[in-house]
């Protein structure tokens, strides 16, 4: 499936180490995502509190990418595509 939502998207800053909503709360998350339209960091769904989908169902930001160390891929929300990144 091709992503167009991708392919539109320069590259972005991460804004944080870690997720700062879990980090408030005194949560812990799972595993880290990075928004890649505005480098927002936020927890996976794996995560208690979910906040990288949390995120896109706020803002529209449609992509994000696993920041874990040696995973390379991206997740589109709209079209529930999985793309390798290099």
């Amino acid at each position: 499936m091709t992503c167009t939502h991708f392919e539109a998207l320069g590259p972005v800053a991460r804004q944080t180490r870690g997720c700062e909503e879990c980090e408030a709360k005194g949560d812990s998350w799972v595993h880290l995502r990075a928004c890649l339209v505005c480098g927002k960091v936020c927890c996976c769904d794996t995560s208690k509190n979910q906040h990288m989908t949390k995120h896109f169902q706020e803002t529209g930001h449609p992509v994000m990418r696993s920041v874990e160390p040696h995973e390379h891929w991206a997740w589109c929300y709209v079209d529930h595509a999985v793309m390798e990144l290099m």
